[in-house]
């Protein structure tokens, strides 16, 4: 998958490293995440692991974000099937890639694999105080649905369960079957 300025793959074992130095490590990049911030390259690797079980299952899964001009490691996305036809979508940018356009551009990506899959319904969430990323999802047409009441627990912020926005974007008649 690519766009005009990222391409897009599945994680291996030897984007480990990449991945704790690049986003996976760094608190202010992790802050808004419902997974705690990695203090290890082991924590990458677990994520890697998660990653080949989600593609193993859905054929799909965790994808990460390259720059197609020089190669570097920007961030990570893809899509969290639920059922054949409902998946979870997000972004995560390493603080470098902050503020030129690749969240919007790649949940238009996110959008077009989703379609591409037949996937009816692709929703995100994002932390109530998280307005980049509220902004993100508007631009990209998804619809505002609600709060969530203590729906995510953001354990880089606390280890209660916070509210959260629900955003959607219903895309097609589900699979038959």
């Amino acid at each position: 998958l690519e766009t005009d300025r990222l391409a897009f793959r599945r994680p291996v074992a030897r984007d480990a490293q990449a991945v704790f130095d690049r986003y996976a490590s760094d608190p202010d990049v992790t802050r808004y995440l419902s997974w705690p911030r990695h203090s290890s390259v082991d924590d990458a690797r677990s994520f890697i692991e998660f990653s080949d079980a989600e593609w193993a299952k859905w054929n799909n899964g965790p994808l990460l974000i390259f720059s197609r001009q020089d190669g570097v490691l920007l961030g990570g996305s893809g899509l969290l099937f639920e059922t054949p036809w409902c998946a979870a979508t997000g972004y995560v940018f390493a603080r470098d890639a902050w503020g030129l356009g690749y969240a919007t551009e790649t949940l238009r990506a996110m959008v077009g694999l989703a379609a591409s899959r037949r996937v009816a319904r692709l929703y995100a969430v994002c932390h109530t105080e998280h307005g980049a990323s509220r902004r993100v999802m508007e631009k990209c047409g998804f619809e505002r649905e609600g709060v969530l009441r203590r729906h995510t627990v953001f354990p880089n912020i606390s280890p209660e369960p916070a509210d959260v926005l629900s955003y959607s974007r219903i895309l097609s008649a589900a699979r038959a079957g």
